[in-house]
């Protein structure tokens, strides 16, 4: 009968359920996308910040303490000396070993890394540190797999003038902006660099701008680098870029001392892509190295992350609140329009609590419409903000079906809450007798 007398009062009031449909429909679809974007939005993000640069810097066991803690190499004239060609062999990593990197549990989210070997030359009277890398190696796995790998991407953000560095050419190099600018070198100049006894002609591929120290540096291939100082099949450092999980109090206890944690503890971090889970499963297929993360990068992550997932946290709250707040005025004139009806009801002897589970189930059913309406206007909505802001689609998890459910009974309940009240204070005798 209650379902009966639900039904035919929606028959009854066709123009105010379609606004009420409209109005959850809006604040679900508000809703749905902002929570399909925030559940998705942390590889986003994380991909773009990898654009800009490495966050773990892989070093020699062997390395001084001090280039260890602060990450230290030379980057000037007066520290560019000789010491640096006669290195101990403890402070290199074998270039062979490297493939390693992509072997580990969350190989695939080391999305870049680079080695690098830097040797101090001469050009003309003028010292200089020329570093060699990879720019794009391909590297073919034992798995089977063949990934590409290198400087070219690792520094993304870099503008070059000419084209990229290309590791077959080993005359061919990068110069930096300032130490270009300097010696008058341009795309396609010839020049001859000096290592100790060795002498080299090499030929300016491009002139690169980073916005930082690098910008006095050439950049030369691996192989040229090693041939120059002596070192062949060794570097110095990888720089090593990795999509990584914002750090939390597990995280940092693990970082200090992984021993200290229990073994749900320790599967828990292991399992899960911290940077100090990354840098430690990176000890442990290298031994000959330490990991260190880039503290200022790393925390920047977990910082932009957060602050973009409160965001649109609070943006779904208010965004619920004012579909709740419509809803409400929209109910409250309803039953102040049904209030002859109420009245009769309540006279022929249907207690408060039937009236109120026959509002509240002909509002869950408009609702409901309105709710999977929002949910598909949603799911498209959410698809236009990534392709806007990350240029790529946005995976809506499956969390949010369940979560948008929650919200529809959310909105439904706080917008009914105020016109129950005045429900339940509507006087049968009054109401009946015009009053």
């Amino acid at each position: 009968m209650i379902c009966k007398m639900a039904l035919g009062a929606l028959g009854r009031q066709k123009r105010k359920n379609r606004l009420i449909i409209l109005t959850v429909a809006l604040g679900v679809s508000l809703a749905a996308a902002l929570l399909g974007v925030m559940f998705d939005v942390g590889d986003k993000v994380n991909q773009e910040l990898k654009s800009y640069g490495a966050n773990l810097n892989v070093v020699p066991r062997g390395a001084s303490m001090l280039s260890e803690m602060y990450l230290l190499e030379p980057d000037s004239e007066e520290t560019a000396t000789s010491e640096q060609i006669e290195k101990p062999a403890d402070n290199f990593i074998a270039e062979d070993e490297l493939f390693k990197i992509k072997m580990i549990f969350w190989a695939y989210n080391i999305v870049d890394f680079a080695p690098y070997l830097t040797v101090p030359a001469k050009i003309s009277d003028k010292k200089i540190l020329l570093t060699g890398t990879w720019f794009n190696k391909r590297l073919s796995l034992p798995t089977g797999d063949v990934v590409d790998t290198g400087m070219t991407n690792l520094k993304a953000w870099w503008k070059l003038t000419g084209p990229s560095g290309d590791d077959q050419d080993l005359t061919g190099v990068l110069v930096g902006r300032r130490l270009a600018s300097e010696l008058d070198l341009k795309p396609g100049a010839s020049f001859q660099v000096q290592v100790g006894d060795k002498a080299k002609d090499l030929t300016v591929r491009a002139v690169f701008d980073s916005g930082g120290p690098d910008d006095e540096r050439v950049f030369a291939p691996l192989a040229l680098a090693q041939e120059l100082s002596g070192h062949q099949g060794l570097v110095e450092r990888v720089e090593v870029s990795a999509l990584t999980t914002p750090e939390n109090d597990l995280s940092r206890r693990a970082a200090l001392n992984p021993g200290s944690l229990s073994r749900v503890e320790w599967d828990t971090w292991y399992c899960t892509a911290y940077i100090s889970s990354i840098a430690y499963q990176l000890e442990e297929i290298l031994p000959s190295v330490r990991v260190k993360a880039i503290r200022q990068v790393a925390e920047s992550e977990g910082a932009i992350l957060g602050k973009i997932q409160l965001m649109m946290i609070l943006l779904t709250i208010m965004t619920l609140i004012c579909s709740a707040l419509a809803i409400s005025n929209l109910v409250t004139a309803g039953i102040m329009e049904r209030s002859v009806e109420i009245g009769l009801l309540k006279a022929l002897g249907a207690s408060n609590l039937s009236v109120i589970f026959l509002f509240l189930l002909e509002l869950f059913l408009v609702a409901l419409v309105g709710g999977v309406l929002g949910y598909v206007v949603g799911f498209g909505l959410a698809q236009v903000i990534g392709l806007t802001v990350f240029g790529s689609t946005v995976d809506i998890k499956t969390a949010v079906i369940p979560l948008t459910g929650l919200m529809v009974l959310a909105v439904t309940l706080m917008g009914s809450l105020p016109a129950l009240r005045a429900l339940l204070s509507l006087r049968p005798t009054e109401v009946l007798h015009g009053r």
